[in-house]
């Protein structure tokens, strides 16, 4: 089931172009990442560096990765240059990407996502989209979408998971890392693909 969930946060941390609030980003993200996979499933299926590059265009430009890579660097990030935490949020998204999108082809993902009303809680500048996912059976999960307005756009930089956020779970197992082999380690680790970070690990 996990692998299953976390196939979503991939899906959706992409936005249409016209989409400008974060539940509209939520409603269009969806319904466009899944019709690029049911029109051109029989290519993905042969061809998963595509698929990637296709999801990527849309992905990237609408996840705040510096943001999310300062929370996961945490106290570890403090005094390293702004250069060097790019490369490692890029790496770190780059690695989402290639670990997820080929779980978006098992899966008919249409229909499962249900988008909550907003809350009160949120403000002009940070907000949670609150969803439940259908899960097989009559079962429904949580999953959330952190955003936060930078420059006048919403971008999403978290995703919490039946309470458990990404930058938590990703933080704790940087950090290890981080203890043990360093920053500059810790990137060429990255390079080489030795990094495998566990998105079920509890944060």
């Amino acid at each position: 089931m996990m692998r299953w969930m976390a196939a979503i946060p991939a899906l959706l941390f992409a936005a249409g172009l016209a989409a400008e609030e974060p539940r509209e980003i939520i409603e269009d993200t969806t319904t466009r990442i899944i019709d690029l996979i049911e029109e051109n499933r029989a290519v993905y299926e042969e061809d998963a560096e595509r698929m990637r590059e296709d999801i990527r265009g849309i992905l990237m430009p609408r996840i705040d990765t510096l943001y999310s890579a300062r929370l996961v660097l945490g106290q570890h990030g403090r005094g390293v240059d702004t250069d060097d935490v790019q490369e490692f949020a890029d790496a770190l998204a780059e690695q989402l990407l290639r670990r997820y999108a080929s779980a978006l082809l098992e899966y008919d993902l249409r229909d499962r996502l249900e988008i909550l009303e907003m809350s009160g809680d949120d403000t002009d500048r940070m907000t949670r989209v609150r969803t439940r996912i259908r899960l097989d059976g009559s079962s429904r999960a949580p999953m959330d979408y952190v955003f936060r307005k930078t420059e006048g756009e919403w971008l999403v930089f978290d995703v919490i998971v039946e309470g458990i956020s990404y930058v938590a779970t990703f933080r704790n197992q940087i950090g290890e890392e981080i203890r043990r082999h360093g920053f500059d380690g810790l990137m060429e680790r990255l390079r080489r693909g030795e990094i495998d970070l566990d998105v079920e690990e509890d944060a």
